[in-house]
């Protein structure tokens, strides 16, 4: 009898014990994540784990590239597929820049609202029945990295690529080495300024590896969200002067609507217009080169604040930026999906617009690059 007893009680401690790892294991992870604080990449690693694990048949997570200094370049995929069909789908990239530390907080942010809410919101369940959703956390993990290290690299702004032969400075400007007119304007061929484009086009191991990921997807990917700091504005293409969008006042549009509900999150109003006109010049930047290659809505989101604190916002806001960035995000999204599946018939009117811009604009290309 008093075996017996023993080894219930054994047989009780057991199954309590082997239950413990369940309740305070996977359910703790991304429910107590501290989505305002910032994150080292090691922590923003296991997040991308955690969420996968934690969101079975609704978030994957690919390696689409490793970086100059051989880290994994990891997106994540949201989507509710039971068909297996190819999608239309939606990019966003945080984190271009080493020190805007805020951008990545977003990308973090904006995945945890889309899996919370998707399945009570009759809207976004549509929009995410209709639409894969692609979020790239860090995409210069090498320079955000570098970032972390102390005091003295905390403004650390490019990649971590080695110097050319004849200089002793590292990086590349990732945001001025896309093939878009690369190096024309809005650029310092001195590869110790920050804005060093790097010793050609598509350079560097980061910028092959979207531009590659996105050149096979321009049939599916719909809108290009690349999310910086600081200035509050909402940038559209182009960065070049010279240059203008097909459907430069459809951007507008979204845009100025995307601001307001933004404005009325926080009260914090963001600036929406061509990246020439209301921040300044430049070329060869992951938002142009999207534009170009034909995904319609292509949009650069520069956030808080307009310099008090510049890159070093404080960890108090980032709750706020990413409540007013996830507001202004939806309402774009919302737009190109009640578009793209309510208005199906303007579809080929759209792409003989397209095919017509895009003969033009390779025609002045060509020239540019010739003269």
């Amino acid at each position: 009898m008093l075996i017996s007893s023993v080894l219930i009680l054994l047989l009780w401690f057991v199954m309590k014990t082997d239950a413990l790892p369940n309740s305070s294991g996977v359910e703790k992870s991304t429910l107590e994540y501290e989505y305002n604080k910032y994150h080292p990449m090691s922590e923003i690693y296991a997040w991308i784990d955690q969420i996968v694990e934690e969101n079975t048949g609704v978030v994957t997570s690919s390696v689409f590239g490793r970086t100059f200094e051989g880290r994994n370049m990891t997106y994540l995929k949201i989507s509710v597929n039971p068909d297996g069909k190819q999608k239309k789908a939606i990019w966003m990239d945080c984190g271009i820049h080493a020190r805007e530390w805020i951008a990545p907080a977003v990308c973090q942010w904006f995945v945890k609202e889309i899996l919370r809410t998707f399945k009570t919101d009759k809207k976004l369940n549509k929009m995410v029945q209709n639409l894969d959703f692609y979020v790239m956390p860090v995409l210069n993990i090498d320079g955000y990295v570098f970032s972390w290290t102390n005091k003295t690299t905390r403004l650390w702004r490019k990649s971590r690529s080695a110097p050319p032969d004849d200089c002793d400075c590292y990086g590349v400007d990732l945001n001025r080495n896309f093939n878009f007119l690369w190096g024309t304007v809005g650029v310092s061929f001195n590869c110790c300024a920050s804005t060093y484009p790097g010793s050609a086009a598509v350079s560097e191991t980061e910028s092959q590896a979207l531009t590659k990921f996105l050149s096979n997807r321009t049939d599916e990917i719909l809108g290009y969200f690349t999310i910086h700091s600081y200035s509050q504005k909402i940038l559209l293409p182009y960065g070049h002067p010279n240059v203008s969008a097909p459907n430069y006042n459809e951007l507008m549009k979204v845009g100025l609507a995307a601001a307001k509900a933004m404005k009325s999150v926080h009260g914090m109003e963001y600036e929406v217009g061509n990246s020439a006109t209301i921040l300044y010049p430049f070329s060869g930047n992951s938002q142009d080169w999207a534009r170009l290659m034909g995904i319609p809505f292509s949009f650069t989101f520069e956030l808080r604040d307009k310099g008090t604190f510049a890159f070093e916002l404080p960890e108090d806001q980032i709750q706020p930026v990413c409540e007013e960035v996830y507001v202004g995000v939806y309402h774009i999204i919302k737009y190109i999906h009640d578009k793209t599946f309510h208005n199906a018939a303007d579809s080929g009117a759209v792409l003989c617009s397209f095919m017509m811009w895009t003969i033009v604009m390779c025609s002045y290309i060509t020239l540019t690059t010739l003269l």
